[in-house]
């Protein structure tokens, strides 16, 4: 017998616990949880409460039922729903509204897909070295492609987000983009100097009107396909292997490159623009004897065990 579907109107109608409330409360003073993060977090809470019942006060006989309910999810989905129920289990533990924490009988995703490849330092030198050869010709192609180049990897933008990056967004004297992100939140994201160069060239033959950086022939702007097909025929003739590039993965090295560099988890979650830090923590697939070396180097007992 197939488990019973809930649907989004359900959730809805769901009676919310009291202490899914101050978990929610909790979220949003302590750890400035967004908007739509709450609203996340609520649904995922709230579906759950429709299939075992009153939350907090729930056993792990009751939480092995989610993995029935949940057996059609994707392994990013489940993830998700049972970090929701962890953090609201280790809530109620840290608040003495319970002794114990069942959230070890959840259901635990499949292993999840490989992140995208990461380029090193030296492919991307090749990127940018056929692109600032392209650009040097001058003409609107090859300088369109330099200023989407130096976004994408220079300040990490989506690729939704570069291709629909508003005239008005540019800076004029600041050297930051406002760019708005997923569900409508804004942030400031700091520009290059070089990236700004590039964006002048770009502006100065882009001709007038519309209210897009990277317009389109046909109007509105630039479409997230054809920005994929720039940035496979660039990486092509850069002698790179296009199917290993892509906007996401210039993103994801953007990410990672900062944080071999010593870039601060929390400022590279701003830049990004991720809602969750666990989300973030993806991208610290950095090499593990950096790691170690910079434990050795900068803890104090690592500097007292060398001396």
């Amino acid at each position: 017998m197939r488990p019973k579907r809930f649907l989004a109107s359900d959730v809805v109608k769901a009676a919310v616990e009291p202490e899914v409330e101050s978990f929610l409360a909790m979220l949003a003073a302590q750890r400035g949880a967004a908007a739509n993060t709450l609203s996340a977090y609520r649904r995922d809470l709230s579906g759950a409460a429709l299939v075992i019942g009153n939350l907090a006060k729930a056993g792990r006989e009751d939480i092995a039922k989610l993995a029935a309910a949940w057996v059609e999810l994707a392994p990013s989905s489940l993830a998700r729903k049972a970090s929701a129920l962890r953090q609201f289990y280790g809530f109620l533990v840290d608040e003495g509204v319970r002794d114990d924490d069942p959230s070890s009988a959840l259901p635990r995703p499949r292993a999840r897909r490989p992140l995208p490849r990461l380029l090193d330092h030296s492919a991307v030198d090749a990127l940018f070295l056929t692109a600032e050869a392209d650009g040097a010709t001058g003409t609107p192609e090859g300088l369109r492609m330099l200023a989407l180049l130096e976004l994408l990897y220079g300040s990490g933008l989506r690729a939704t987000e570069l291709v629909s990056l508003p005239i008005a967004a540019v800076p004029r004297d600041a050297p930051f983009l406002t760019i708005t992100g997923k569900g409508g939140v804004q942030r400031m994201v700091p520009v290059s100097a070089r990236a700004i160069r590039a964006l002048g060239d770009w502006l100065a033959v882009r001709g007038k009107g519309g209210r897009f950086v990277f317009p389109s022939p046909k109007g509105g702007h630039l479409s997230r396909v054809r920005l994929f097909q720039l940035l496979r025929d660039l990486s092509l003739r850069a002698g790179l292997n296009p199917e290993t590039v892509s906007p996401h993965v210039l993103r994801h090295a953007f990410a990672t490159h900062l944080l071999e560099g010593g870039a601060d988890l929390r400022v590279l979650q701003t830049l990004l623009g991720h809602a969750d830090i666990a989300t973030t923590q993806i991208y610290t697939h950095v090499d593990s004897a950096r790691l170690v070396a910079l434990v050795n180097e900068r803890h104090p007992l690592g500097k007292v065990a060398s001396s």
